[in-house]
Parts: structure tokens; sequence; C-alpha cells
């Protein structure tokens, strides 16, 4: 019983059902454009106004005793909406910065304003909560009246806003007005 030798048996592999399987899901991606073309509404853009505040303290319009706060190039544009004041404010003192320009933004000023803490912490509180700022802590290891609120600037850096009450006298609340920089990104 000899057996003839035969040739092996040659298989081929055939590429057409990777290319099938490739073929559809460019056959998708191209469907699924295709429907994202013609079902887009593109990005609608809302105006916002801030919102009219009623009762309680009304702002100072000009802002001018906060403008020293104000460098070149800090705070970012979305953190402005932060140096207002009461109507009854009048400045305590100069300005502080302390970092001068060196390091993260820091300002400070303190003032006098005819209302009580509660007052004053209440039209801070409406008022920056409109502006989109959030209120994060409540109080001082002082133990004087303190909110303070943040909110991430266009920078990538948060941004701090406190209003610290010091004193109180006849009516009269003496109160310190500070912005500064976090030195952690967002």
């Amino acid at each position: 019983m000899s057996d003839r030798p035969k040739a092996p048996l040659t298989t081929t592999t055939s590429i057409w059902p990777a290319a099938a399987v490739l073929g559809i899901a460019v056959v998708m991606l191209v469907i699924f454009m295709v429907i994202n073309l013609v079902a887009d509404q593109g990005v609608a853009t809302t105006t916002t106004t801030v919102p009219t505040v009623v009762g309680g303290l009304q702002s100072e319009p000009s802002g001018t005793l906060l403008s020293n706060c104000k460098q070149p190039g800090n705070p970012p544009s979305n953190i402005d909406d932060a140096f207002l004041l009461p109507v009854t404010t009048r400045a305590n003192g100069p300005f502080n910065l302390p970092n001068a320009g060196a390091g993260d933004f820091d300002c400070l000023r303190s003032f006098i304003t005819q209302a009580s803490p509660a007052e004053l912490l209440g039209y801070y509180s409406t008022q920056l909560e409109a502006r989109g700022w959030a209120l994060f802590s409540t109080g001082s290891s002082k133990g004087s009246p303190q909110d303070l609120f943040q909110k991430a600037g266009t920078d990538t850096f948060y941004w701090v806003v406190g209003i610290t009450v010091n004193s109180t006298k006849s009516g009269s609340t003496n109160w310190t007005f500070r912005i500064y920089q976090v030195s952690e990104t967002i």
C-alpha cells in the first residue's frame, strides 16, 4: 500500500470578509454624519441680563470706589461683575494690593455702609448669586460675619470675593471687600 504522494492542500484566506466589515463601518459613519448635518440646530445663543433685585440695598452706579482693584489683565472680564457696592457706601481706607503684581492677584479695601451687617451680607448674597457667583463659606475664624463667593474666571483660575464685617456702630457697618485669585486652576 503505497499511496502516491500528493501535494499539500492549499487554502486561501479571503480578505473580503474583513473588507465587508470595514465597508459597513464606513457606510454607518457616513449615514450618521449626514443625520447629524441634517438634524443639527446649531448652538442657540441666549442673552441674559442681571435681574433687578427688589428690596434691600440699591447698587452704586459708578463703582469708582473699587476701580483700583482693576489692574491690566486682572481680573478677567467675566469677574468684573463683582465690583459693586451699596449706594450708602464710602471708603474707610486706601486700597491694599498685598502681592503688588507678584504672584496671585489680591485686592482689598475697607468701607463703611449705612446698613446692618445682615442687610450688607444679604445685598452681596443676592447680587453676586444673580451674577453667577456661588456662596461657599459663611462666618470667619474670628467670629465676624463673613461671606465668601467663588466663580471660575476665563483665565482658568477660580476667583473669590470676600465680604467681612469688621464692626457695627450706630447703624453703620465697617466692612472689608476682598477679591483674590485662587492659585489652583479650574
